[in-house]
């Protein structure tokens, strides 16, 4: 087999877990995307006569291609962002058994409400805890992505680690979280605000894009949130719950098209955030086949 037959081979065997490492990077489908193809093309024709690891090889191209773009993406901003950007979710029918191909995207470990935590870290901290803490990668591997000593990787690992402890309420189980948000989504659509304080927690943060040139909208607070979701279901013909990475989800429409999309984070039987994308250049971009 010819060298680029047998490097593409691999790299499209390695193109689903190369995608988990740049989405839990970046925050975004699109981008991470295009994190692959920029590796694809950074391998494309190399010797690997050396390379023993090849997966090995490609992670950590695709680590440096996202750290690159994470920290294209500080310079571009003016200022640091007060609240944090609410990550693309990933989506799928309320029904989706787990498969071996999605559950390397749609795991547990990277919950919307964790991605929001990880939008807060610097680009070093962010690489360090995604490769070692959520891909077991040693810090001695890490160490030459960020350019850094193992013990300095060591220690952006445990900042991260540390952020994420403390800002990433355990979620409760997908029976649980449903009947939450069932809960939440009913008393919105009946204006009944005492029920919908009753499922909110006191503290909740709501979290919500609006458009690429705005900065994301922040709400806190039970009553706050309760009567605003009061006054969104009156613009909203329907919703429809749905996964959304690994959790419940919710989608509302006006007419056929989402107008947003709605992350739930449950823990001890209320709503204790929210993370909503309802910019519309986003949401044409979000892939809704077989959710709707």
């Amino acid at each position: 087999m010819e060298t680029n037959d047998f490097l593409l081979t691999e790299f499209e065997a390695n193109r689903g877990h190369l995608r988990a490492v740049a989405y839990r990077m970046l925050g975004s489908l699109s981008e991470a995307e295009d994190a692959v193809q920029e590796t694809w093309l950074k391998v494309a024709g190399a010797d690997t006569d050396e390379i023993s690891n090849i997966g090995g090889w490609f992670t950590t191209i695709t680590s440096r291609v996202c750290l690159n773009m994470l920290r294209s993406r500080r310079t571009r901003q003016e200022e640091p962002l007060a609240i944090a950007h609410v990550p693309d979710p990933i989506l799928a029918p309320l029904d989706a058994p787990d498969d071996p191909e999605g559950q390397a995207v749609l795991a547990d470990s990277v919950s919307v409400a964790l991605l929001v935590v990880l939008e807060t870290l610097s680009p070093s901290e962010r690489l360090a805890f995604v490769l070692h803490d959520l891909f077991a990668m040693p810090f001695d591997e890490v160490a030459p992505i960020v350019g850094k000593t193992p013990a300095a990787a060591r220690k952006l690992a445990s900042r991260a680690r540390s952020r994420v402890q403390g800002a990433t309420p355990r979620s409760q189980g997908l029976a649980e979280q449903r009947r939450v948000v069932e809960a939440f989504t009913a008393a919105a659509r009946g204006g009944d605000l005492e029920a919908l304080m009753a499922v909110l927690d006191p503290n909740i943060v709501i979290r919500t894009d609006v458009a690429a040139d705005r900065a994301p909208v922040e709400v806190l607070g039970a009553e706050a949130a309760a009567r605003g979701a009061i006054t969104f279901q009156r613009f909203t013909e329907r919703t429809q719950m749905v996964r959304m990475n690994g959790g419940i989800g919710v989608l509302a429409f006006s007419g056929d098209t989402v107008s947003s999309v709605a992350a739930f984070t449950v823990s001890d039987g209320r709503v204790v955030a929210m993370n909503i994308v309802a910019d519309p250049l986003r949401l044409a971009q979000l892939d809704f086949s077989g959710v709707i």
